[in-house]
């Protein structure tokens, strides 16, 4: 096996919150993370977009930045980059290749490495041996028992917004997925927070009062919309221009999000106003309303929860009003599929169901009858291949949409196909 067939050999062991297993791995391996910097990134939506302008803004200061973003879209490596370029191929082999018969020690003396775990130890050790100023962390599932939370205090713990997401796991309430997302606030870090519910809001506040932390809120940021397109958003900034190629509302309030937390950094990094500039130039996020084509007009987009959802839904309808376009939708059995459905009636008159290439994808002809109440016409295909070049030939807008792991399987398909 290579490395990233050994790494997904893991993939049968599941997600299994909890730190001990974690931590025994990690100081056989001499506690890397332990000499990281870290910036930590938790909540529902918006984690991957902050972490990218974060990491960029960083580089562009000249600073050796590691990040850590997950899920993959195409290639295993955009999990693990320093300087927003993927490590290279090498560097994980190497790493895989001294790590896995420890792994596998540790298996046959029963305590079973998962493969998100593993993956966040390989992303500490070659940061670190990296030698990484500073790294941008985005947690999995949760915060509290996340394994990404075994570090000592960040320079700064940011939270997104928090919806409802994993929630068999993690609760079925805002109240409790936001006790679990603040699990990754600790004493001596500084806290920046999105835009939350109020329910959400209070279980922030509470943790940051009983913790003695600073609490940052985005919203205390005045930032203005200067002008919006298809082709990105200007914003305006203590008298700076930022142009943002991330498209959508939900994508200002991680600007505000990022801009709040680099405020903070400044005191310990020497960012210019230049580098804040130039580094959200650059930042992209594929799959985040990602227009992969304008003529025909064609939008990825992996919004997977009812949250995730109506983000998506506002920016279709500032972008294209009215105009009716093929929705190809294919979800994961464990979300909400119901909600999401749901939210999406009167957009679309056209839905085409797909399977996921994910064990926990719900068959096409399940998501279709979940459709059916809502669409006037609901197509269902074997798979997203055949279902982009049937809507192709419709002469109509395509949009793809419900999973991460769909988009991850399509993207390349219809950037050769267009």
């Amino acid at each position: 096996m290579n490395a990233i067939e050994k790494i997904h050999s893991l993939d049968k062991f599941g997600s299994r919150p909890g730190l001990d297993r974690i931590k025994k791995f990690l100081d056989i391996l001499g506690n890397p993370q332990d000499k990281l910097r870290f910036v930590h990134v938790a909540g529902t939506n918006g984690k991957g977009s902050v972490c990218r302008l974060l990491s960029s803004v960083l580089t562009e200061a000249g600073y050796k930045t590691g990040l850590f973003i997950s899920p993959y879209i195409v290639d295993f490596r955009e999990r693990i980059q320093i300087n927003n370029e993927l490590i290279e191929e090498k560097a994980l082999e190497d790493a895989v290749e001294r790590t896995f018969p420890i792994l596998q020690r540790l298996r046959d003396e029963g305590c079973v490495i998962t493969e998100f775990e593993y993956v966040m130890a390989l992303e500490f050790l070659i940061h670190s041996e990296a030698q990484c100023d500073v790294v941008v962390l985005e947690t999995g599932m949760g915060g509290l028992l996340d394994c990404t939370n075994v570090i000592k205090p960040p320079l700064c713990t940011v939270i997104t917004k928090i919806g409802l997401d994993h929630t068999a796991v993690l609760g079925d309430t805002i109240e409790r997925i936001a006790e679990q997302k603040c699990g990754i606030i600790k004493s001596g870090s500084i806290v920046v927070t999105s835009t939350q519910r109020a329910e959400a809001m209070a279980v922030i506040e509470r943790t940051c009062e009983d913790k003695n932390v600073p609490l940052i809120k985005s919203e205390s940021l005045d930032v203005s919309v200067l002008g919006e397109s298809l082709s990105g958003t200007t914003l305006g900034y203590k008298g700076l221009n930022l142009s943002l190629k991330l498209l959508g509302n939900h994508q200002i309030e991680n600007a505000k999000t990022a801009l709040a937390t680099i405020e903070q950094l400044r005191q310990q990094f020497d960012i210019t106003d230049k580098n804040i500039i130039d580094g959200f130039s650059v930042t992209t996020n594929p799959a985040r309303f990602e227009l992969l084509s304008e003529n025909p007009a064609i939008v990825l987009d992996g919004a997977h929860n009812p949250d995730g959802i109506e983000a998506f839904i506002n920016a279709y309808k500032k972008y294209f009003g009215d105009k009716r376009a093929v929705l190809i939708l294919g979800m994961l059995s464990d979300k909400d599929s119901k909600s999401s459905v749901k939210l999406l009636r009167g957009l679309f008159s056209t839905v085409y169901t797909v399977p996921v290439d994910n064990p926990r994808t719900l068959s096409s002809l399940a998501l279709a009858a979940e459709c059916e109440e809502y669409f006037s016409e609901v197509k269902v295909f074997d798979s997203p291949f055949e279902a982009f070049d049937a809507a192709l030939g419709s002469g109509k807008p395509v949009v793809i949409a419900g999973s991460l792991y769909l988009a991850g399987q399509i993207r390349k398909y219809i950037i050769d196909k267009t």
